[in-house]
């Protein structure tokens, strides 16, 4: 993704600076002192990620924001907690405060991540359709290949997604809703409300349960009609 950085004070910038070039999914385009010089840039330099002081002279991180005619995503890095409801009432992605520990800048930038794969999904026409995506794992984003995987099982708020060639599945705090989103559905089907399986490894299947091999997983009332269309038949045991 490619970012930049906006704070006054010569030691936060810096720093914003060392923490970017340890993620390796963030390109730094460019680092300003100012939200004006920022806004000029922006003007004809598309970003997809904004760090962002509140506190700056002249205009504000905040009211930087509400000037902004596209907004991309934003994280706000700032020494004062008192502006955080505002700040998300302006949907800013993440919240820090001075000063950030690594492991919490790392978990800010993979919430951007997770949101900047959603709002480009491969499936979305006009769109190039990738063969891979990453997910949130620790403190790391993971890259898996979507050939890789035979299913996910949705526990609560984490998804197991079991790969082909591996016993320890992948886990990863995730809603079964966005993972679906983030699947080509040509690849992956939802049988069930808590599984979502990779088509290709699927090798029969019953009115109330499919097979991936010997492995055999529930089929939902709610998802019955879309499992059968693989079959070419609707309502068949």
């Amino acid at each position: 993704m490619r970012c930049i950085a906006i704070d006054d004070e010569p030691l936060a910038l810096e720093l914003l600076e060392d923490n970017i070039s340890r993620v390796p999914y963030l390109q730094l385009a460019a680092k300003f002192n100012n939200a004006m010089d920022a806004m000029g840039w922006l003007a004809s330099n598309p970003v997809d990620l904004i760090f962002l002081d509140i506190q700056m002279p002249g205009l504000t991180g905040l009211q930087f924001i509400q000037s902004l005619p596209q907004k991309p995503l934003i994280i706000l890095v700032t020494a004062y907690e008192k502006f955080a409801l505002e700040g998300f009432n302006l949907d800013v992605t993440d919240y820090l405060v001075k000063p950030v520990s690594l492991d919490r800048f790392i978990r800010a930038c993979n919430k951007a991540l997770e949101i900047h794969q959603l709002r480009s999904h491969p499936g979305r026409p006009g769109q190039p359709e990738a063969d891979y995506f990453f997910v949130s794992v620790d403190y790391s984003m993971l890259k898996i290949n979507y050939a890789d995987i035979s299913y996910m099982e949705g526990l609560k708020d984490y998804i197991r997604i079991h790969l082909k060639n591996s016993s320890k599945p992948i886990i990863t705090r995730m809603s079964m809703k966005n993972m679906e989103e983030l699947l080509p559905s040509k690849q992956f089907v939802r049988i069930h409300k808590s599984y979502i399986v990779s088509i290709s490894y699927v090798t029969a299947i019953r009115k109330n349960s499919i097979f991936l091999g010997l492995l055999e997983l529930p089929v939902g009332d709610n998802y019955r009609e879309a499992v059968m269309a693989l079959t070419g038949k609707y309502g068949s045991s």
